[in-house]
């Protein structure tokens, strides 16, 4: 492929749970194509275990996973983000970074699956947010996103994102 790989970026609060989900399977899915990453506003210094064990269910290396800060994606020397992606209300309403590349920036907002207690409901919840993740990533793929220009792709993930409530 000669046109350039975009870079997306998969913002939550404690970058353990969603964003980390989001990252894999952007990653998974889009070979190739996308490079994704994964950050949030207070991480919590670690990836959920159930995140983790969705993600190596779902065949998914997830040894390089870990919870890191939104700020290193803010500073000189970080990728250059085409596309910045919110999963958790709490991370859209912050005050974001400057990121480097002027991305387009959608919000996709999910449950917290973290904060179930009930392990079986947790897996559950985790299974669905997979799944739900993956259709959307799999259908934003299916369109041309490397020539689309910036206001393009950012209606297109607007109409992507799910409905929350």
């Amino acid at each position: 492929m000669t046109e350039k790989m975009l870079n997306v970026l998969v913002l939550c609060t404690g970058n353990s749970a969603r964003s980390i989900v989001g990252e894999a399977v952007f990653n998974h899915l889009g070979q190739g194509r996308i490079r994704a990453y994964s950050a949030g506003s207070q991480p919590t210094g670690k990836p959920n275990p159930a995140a983790i064990a969705r993600l190596v269910e779902a065949g998914i290396d997830t040894s390089a996973f870990r919870s890191k800060s939104w700020d290193e994606f803010a500073g000189e020397g970080a990728p250059k983000m085409d596309m910045v992606i919110t999963v958790c209300s709490s991370a859209a309403g912050e005050a974001c970074p400057v990121w480097p590349g002027a991305p387009v920036r959608a919000h996709w907002g999910y449950p917290d699956p973290a904060h179930i207690p009930d392990p079986a409901a947790k897996a559950a919840a985790f299974d669905a947010l997979y799944k739900d993740f993956s259709g959307r990533v799999a259908e934003l793929l299916s369109h041309p996103l490397e020539s689309m220009n910036a206001a393009e792709r950012r209606d297109l993930l607007v109409q992507l994102a799910p409905v929350e409530g």
